[in-house]
């Protein structure tokens, strides 16, 4: 666009030369012609030093100007209590103005691809597992792939669900992510001779350094086609522990329509007043798995066995419901719920936000705990269907927007310890010890049954309740350490101490 032809320069420069000098000395003429190449070298020479510089110029304004648009949302890596400060809000985005961290310079021993299994939470958590080991072995990690075979069969990639920029570089001065392995490689994985395997559960550092290590220096990529608590929750150098706490709370961030969607419906609640959110387990997958069918007709008993037996790799068959039940190991059922609201003295006015899938049984099974609490909502009844269009038949995306919601809520009550609830909890110890109520599932069902016998009278019911789940609220605790049982520990991303500021954790 700028440049221009040198032919009409010369044109140009010659045209003005005959309009300005007009000389009747014929000797005078001669010199001044002598010099005219000498002359018209020098202004080309200024005028294209000029003009390159004016081009220099405006493209580096113009880059810059594009820079500011287009840079993505990091956070310079630092202590929990800034790494806070990226936390979804529900009254504004977070601030633009961001810092890129260094990228780490290290010595890379090969690639590590991952598969995670499960549901939305626990491939969250093994995410950040998959990082830190990546990092502890000087691994390149390939984006995670998420699970499509589950019960839900979410088509989901990873960066459907999360920020992959924002993944890939906010952590590049601990591991270096690439979003797919080098051409070479991929043919190599594309024709099955990758080297795959499940590691083995709850494992330490010594073990990825001892047996998975040499693999992957020795086949340039290993594969995890399982990753659900395949590290350990204690015994972890404390720098593994926090870069599992950073990617957790900072790196793995929804994606901006996530977000935006999520801030919406935490600002229609919050216009009404404060509100509670209860993860209600009552989904017929949770009820299949678990085998837990308290309050469940014989048609119904005999669907979830049946769902049971299809899927091989639900490994536990034979279940005796009630025993389970008495052991605390079952979700609490909606009629349940209903009892241990009302007597832990929860307002019948509050708002209740339920967050779950399709609860199984459907508006019959939800009738007690909706006449107790006329205020229950779902995300289906405060947002639109267009809201919703592109998150529907998606159960990892509409279990993100349910995450959002429960960290800001005033109050957080599950019915069942499972991923969400768990990695919810985590999440709102680290935002300062937000209110969690934790029941003890074991003693509820024993109090719920003696109240329904007769055995034990409202008042003594609801003082016992409320006497038990007094300290139950997500406070400050010392996570449970069971050596040679680490299934019977308290989970790490529920209750991640190393990563709490010393003045919450004595709040």
């Amino acid at each position: 666009m700028c440049k221009m032809k040198e032919s009409d320069q010369r044109s140009n420069y010659g045209h003005d030369w005959e309009l300005g000098f007009r000389f009747g000395d014929e000797e005078k003429v001669e010199k001044l012609k002598n010099s005219i190449p000498v002359s018209r070298s020098r202004v080309k020479l200024w005028m294209t030093r000029a003009i390159t510089t004016i081009l220099l110029w405006t493209c580096f304004v113009q880059l810059m100007a594009l820079g500011e648009l287009w840079r993505p949302e990091l956070f310079k890596p630092c202590s929990p209590m800034a790494l806070q400060s990226s936390s979804f809000s529900s009254s504004s985005p977070p601030p633009y103005k961001v810092f890129l961290p260094p990228k780490r310079v290290y010595k890379n021993n090969g690639y590590l691809m991952v598969s995670c299994n499960g549901g939305l939470n626990q491939m969250r958590a093994a995410i950040c597992d998959m990082v830190a080991i990546a990092r502890h072995l000087n691994l390149t990690l390939i984006v995670p792939n998420l699970d499509k075979t589950s019960f839900w069969a979410d088509p989901s990639d990873f960066e459907d669900i999360f920020d992959v920029d924002h993944f890939i570089l906010s952590l590049r001065d601990e591991v270096r992510i690439l979003r797919k392995l080098p051409p070479r490689l991929e043919r190599r994985f594309e024709s099955r001779v990758v080297y795959s395997l499940s590691p083995v559960s709850w494992s330490n550092v010594s073990y990825y350094l001892n047996q998975i290590l040499p693999l992957v220096q020795k086949y340039k990529v290993v594969h995890f086609n399982k990753t659900d608590a395949r590290l350990a929750n204690n015994g972890l150098p404390l720098e593994v522990q926090k870069l599992r706490c950073r990617v957790n709370f900072n790196a793995l961030r929804f994606t901006s329509s996530i977000e935006e969607l999520g801030r919406k419906v935490v600002q229609m609640l919050r216009d009404k007043g404060p509100f509670l959110v209860l993860h209600l387990r009552y989904e017929m997958d949770m009820l299949a798995f678990s085998g837990c069918t308290h309050g469940c007709n014989n048609d119904e008993v005999d669907e979830l066995t049946r769902m049971r037996y299809a899927y091989p790799w639900w490994k536990e068959k034979v279940i005796d419901s009630e025993l389970k039940r008495k052991e605390g190991f079952c979700p609490l059922t909606p009629e349940e719920t209903s009892l241990v609201l009302s007597a832990l003295g929860i307002d019948r006015k509050v708002q209740i936000y339920i967050a779950s899938g399709e609860i199984y049984g459907g508006e019959r099974r939800m009738e007690s705990l909706a006449a107790a609490f006329p205020n229950l909502v779902r995300k289906e009844t405060l947002l639109k269907p267009s809201d919703l269009r592109f998150f529907q038949n998606h159960s990892s995306q509409m279990a993100a927007l349910d995450y959002l919601v429960s960290l800001e809520s005033d109050i957080f009550v599950p019915t069942y310890d499972g991923n969400m609830a768990k990695v919810v909890e985590g999440h709102r110890r680290f935002l300062g010890f937000k209110k969690t109520i934790l029941l003890d599932r074991k003693l509820v069902v024993s109090l719920i049954d003696q109240y329904n016998n007769g055995s034990l009278g409202w008042d003594e019911f609801s003082f016992a309740l409320k006497e038990a789940h007094s300290d139950r609220n997500g406070s400050s605790k010392k996570r449970v350490v069971i050596q040679d049982r680490p299934k019977e520990e308290d989970y790490f991303y529920s209750n991640p101490n190393e990563c709490l500021e010393e003045p919450l954790r004595n709040s």
